[in-house]
């Protein structure tokens, strides 16, 4: 990268700028301009406030005051040139933090649970087991060029989060008996075809997690498909041949011995909708989880994070799947003044759609990407946010720019994917789906919804919703008993002046 940094953007030959996703870097569109965004890996999605400090300085110096909270717990840079990367990566490297292996076809960020340690419900601290996960793969030259991209999550509270579900390899610790371990999923990904993760249908314990997640990853790096890249993520091989003849090859070839059996842990009602509010921990202290909105944050808002982390809390912030962040160890005595600074940052600490909705990058950087999507979902929450705080159920949207599932429409229980139709700007909708108790992809409707309407069609489904539903009846439980008539976006929106 240094001596690519030399000859500028221009005098990369071709052939070789797909190389910088190795280094966390994509082109960013327009592509012949010649800008980047990076995504930084946040280990265990927590940093201190001087580590935010300098990712808020980043984005200040080199990134046109561009900060993104990603659905992986990482952040996100946009409008950097390759002259600058090699100080940035300097500033990135005296805080411990690398964008190596953030993108690629390598091991990406280990996803962690983002209340480990504080939450009293979980059954395990799983910190120490995504740093022992992290610090082994990152930078193993054993796994810098796996058949496509691979992604790992662990956590400690299963009744809670379903982001196991989405993920290549996924741990979700539970006790049997009595005894901790782990329930261990296989093959899930999202993308254009969308897989669930599979159980392996084994109960490990915590100090075989480093073994088997190995086990496994040098199963998909030998056995995955490489000849169609479009058949090249571990869902497909798991969909082939099957988690029973994946956990056998596991056992045979990598571990050479028998996994325990095991039964299924708990499912989450609603999958991982979020740490937002202020929350107890098991210390006595508290945790106070903020809603971003998408995901965008500015350089000053991420100092004034790191202030109030360092003021009331014990100096750390964490990132959440939800593109949202969490402030912990925060004393009873100084909640309301924390609350009160946070809310003065338009963060605050509630449950809303705020905090169950997220967006991709769109077309306004993305050069996949068909709709523009972090504008319009913001100006979107913004109006619907006051229309619907009285839900008694989360309600989790997920939106788009195209069919690649950056930010996993196939899981929500609104999924809008972003397409043409026609040289217009549409969503499709995908209905229904759960990363929580339902368990499953959405339901692609027929017809679509003008980018210019998106905020009619959702406002109206979610007045359906909220004038027919049953106490705490889900949105999953809904649309199961009410059948998707209603939703198809010709019925939602026939009275609809253009």
């Amino acid at each position: 990268m240094h001596e690519w940094s030399k000859v500028g953007y221009h005098g990369i030959p071709a052939e070789l700028v797909d190389l910088m996703k190795w280094h966390g870097i994509y082109p960013q569109r327009p592509q012949e301009d010649g800008y980047l965004m990076m995504r930084v890996k946040i280990q265990k999605g927590a940093v201190n406030g001087s580590t935010l400090r300098t990712i808020a300085g980043i984005a200040e110096d080199f990134g046109r005051d561009f900060l993104d909270v990603t659905d992986r717990q990482a952040f996100q840079f946009h409008w950097l040139t390759i002259e600058n990367v090699p100080e940035i990566y300097r500033r990135l490297d005296e805080v411990g933090l690398t964008a190596k292996g953030a993108c690629g076809d390598t091991v990406r960020a280990v996803i962690s649970s983002p209340v480990a340690g504080l939450d009293a419900r979980e059954v395990i601290d799983v910190n120490d087991l995504a740093n022992e996960i992290h610090h082994h793969f990152s930078g193993n030259i054993e796994y810098q060029d796996l058949p496509r991209k691979y992604k790992v999550s662990i956590t400690g509270l299963p009744e809670q989060e379903g982001i196991h579900l989405i993920n290549d390899l996924g741990f979700l610790a539970h006790k049997v008996n009595g005894e901790v371990g782990f329930d261990v999923w296989v093959g899930g990904g999202l993308g254009a075809q969308a897989h669930l993760a599979k159980r392996l249908g084994v109960f490990i314990k915590p100090e075989e997690v480093l073994e088997v997640a190995v086990a496994i990853t040098r199963a998909y790096r030998d056995h995955g498909y490489r000849q169609n890249r479009k058949k090249s993520r571990l869902k497909y091989l798991i969909q082939d041949i099957g988690a029973e003849k994946f956990r056998e090859i596991v056992e045979t070839e990598y571990l050479n011995r028998k996994l325990t059996d095991g039964p299924a842990a708990p499912v989450a009602r609603f999958g991982g909708v979020d740490f937002v509010g202020v929350q107890k921990q098991k210390d006595g202290n508290y945790y106070i989880g903020v809603a971003t909105t998408v995901g965008r944050i500015t350089p000053q808002k991420a100092r004034l994070l790191a202030d109030i982390a360092e003021k009331y809390g014990a100096d750390e912030i964490r990132t959440t799947p939800y593109q949202n962040l969490l402030v912990p160890h925060i004393k009873p005595e100084f909640i309301d003044q924390a609350i009160e600074e946070l809310r003065q940052l338009d963060l605050a600490p509630n449950l809303t759609l705020r905090a169950t909705t997220i967006a991709c990058t769109g077309t306004q950087f993305c050069r996949l990407a068909l709709t523009e999507t972090k504008a319009r979902t913001a100006a979107a929450i913004d109006y619907l946010e006051p229309k619907f705080l009285d839900l008694d159920v989360p309600i989790t949207i997920n939106l788009t720019g195209c069919s690649n599932a950056c930010t996993r429409y196939q899981v929500a229980d609104l999924g809008f994917m972003g397409s043409n139709f026609s040289g217009q700007e549409v969503f499709q909708v995908h209905l229904a789906g759960s990363l929580g108790e339902a368990q499953r992809t959405g339901i692609k409707l027929k017809g679509r919804v003008p980018t210019e309407q998106l905020h009619i069609y959702t406002e109206r489904v979610l007045n359906y919703f909220k004038q027919n539903k049953a106490p705490n009846e889900s949105f999953v439980q809904f649309v199961d008993r009410v059948g998707t008539e209603p939703f198809l976006p010709d019925n939602v929106l026939a009275e609809v002046v253009a």
